[in-house]
């Protein structure tokens, strides 16, 4: 994707050695970039959500094993550092799956050779991401042609949190199918949901989407079963952090409930996620591990002032306890379909399995 007529990924390894990634704690208001130089810097980049989006975490997480390996290649210091990044956000299973990758592919490297091996995986996943990412787009993208071309009007997709680009390497998940329907001259409009307490709607999904010129309007997370009611929205496309083998799907909190109106009004739902994002192990959404923030996220928000400057104002009484966990679960009932880069499946475990035979 592109910022001022320039391609970025979130991601990328430097000519000096370090890994650059977009600040998105910075979005929407300063675009700027930051180099990782150890694994420690990759660990805060994970926990502060400098980098956020499961894809975006795991890959991440891959290059922190390789920043890690070049200071010091011993198996002692590789076991600190998946322990280190293991640690840091624990909900999104493409951090645990990068992380038992990367440990696969260095079993049995020499020492003096890890560092160089562990570089190139990350390299792959990145690459691979952005693949699958496109592939979940070419699926997702004829799911909403065959809407336009059965009603002849602008259809209007409901999103929730942030699953574009920014969330992964490139492309995205839940807005790959979008941005190709754009390109590809299909009239579509984006209902963006604020997404608190983080806002990664209102900040990120709607930076993108003005960025490539999609048509989108940023509502309040509790509008959208009013507008569902109201026949204006045909259909909700969202990402996701971790989906069970049964079909249930973990994403930001506030999902469910976009799903539990989307089922009352008749409103097609869909999760959009890679294969890295199945947690085979899992058999019940309740034994997702679900992430719990600071509650200052919720108490507080940072925004730009009327002179330009950030600032961060508390909007909660002094005193009042707040409770933020990150993420909820849809159950595999509400979700009409999974869109994956192998094809489009009910949630269900056999669903799954009939696009992946070998799991």
């Amino acid at each position: 994707m592109k910022i001022s007529g320039r391609h970025y990924r979130t991601i990328w390894p430097t000519v000096a050695g370090s890994v650059r990634v977009i600040d998105q704690s910075r979005l929407p208001f300063e675009f700027t970039t930051i180099d990782l130089d150890t694994v420690d810097d990759a660990a805060q980049a994970i926990r502060t959500m400098v980098v956020r989006g499961a894809p975006l975490i795991g890959a991440t997480a891959a290059y922190g094993m390789a920043l890690a390996l070049r200071s010091d290649a011993s198996d002692a210091h590789l076991d600190e550092a998946e322990r280190n990044l293991r640690s840091t956000r624990p909900t999104a299973h493409n951090l645990a799956w990068a992380l038992t990758r990367m440990r696969g592919v260095l079993e049995g490297v020499p020492p003096q050779e890890r560092a160089n091996a562990a570089f190139r995986e990350a390299a792959l996943i990145c690459d691979a991401d952005v693949e699958q990412c496109r592939a979940i787009g070419l699926h997702g993208v004829e799911i909403i042609r065959r809407f336009a071309n059965t009603t002849g009007r602008v259809v209007n997709i409901l999103t929730h949190c942030n699953a574009g680009w920014l969330a992964c390497v490139d492309w995205g998940t839940a807005l790959s199918p979008i941005y190709m329907a754009h390109d590809a001259g299909i009239q579509t409009h984006v209902w963006v949901d604020e997404t608190r307490p983080r806002n990664q709607g209102a900040a990120l999904t709607a930076f993108e989407l003005a960025a490539h010129g999609v048509p989108h309007t940023v509502i309040a997370d509790n509008l959208g079963g009013h507008l569902m009611q109201r026949g204006q929205v045909d259909m909700v496309i969202v990402g996701s952090d971790r989906t069970t083998a049964t079909g249930d799907v973990c994403n930001k909190v506030g999902t469910y409930l976009k799903a539990l109106a989307a089922r009352d009004n008749d409103v097609p739902f869909y999760a959009a996620l890679p294969i890295s994002t199945v947690d085979w192990s899992l058999n019940q959404g309740r034994d997702i591990p679900i992430e719990e923030r600071s509650a200052m996220e919720l108490t507080h928000i940072t925004g730009r002032t009327s002179s330009g400057a950030m600032e961060t104002v508390r909007v909660v009484p002094e005193g009042s306890p707040a409770l933020n966990l990150a993420f909820d679960v849809t159950p595999a009932r509400l979700v009409t379909a999974l869109i994956t880069e192998c094809g489009i499946c009910p949630a269900n475990r056999a669903g799954l399995q009939s696009l992946y035979p070998d799991r």
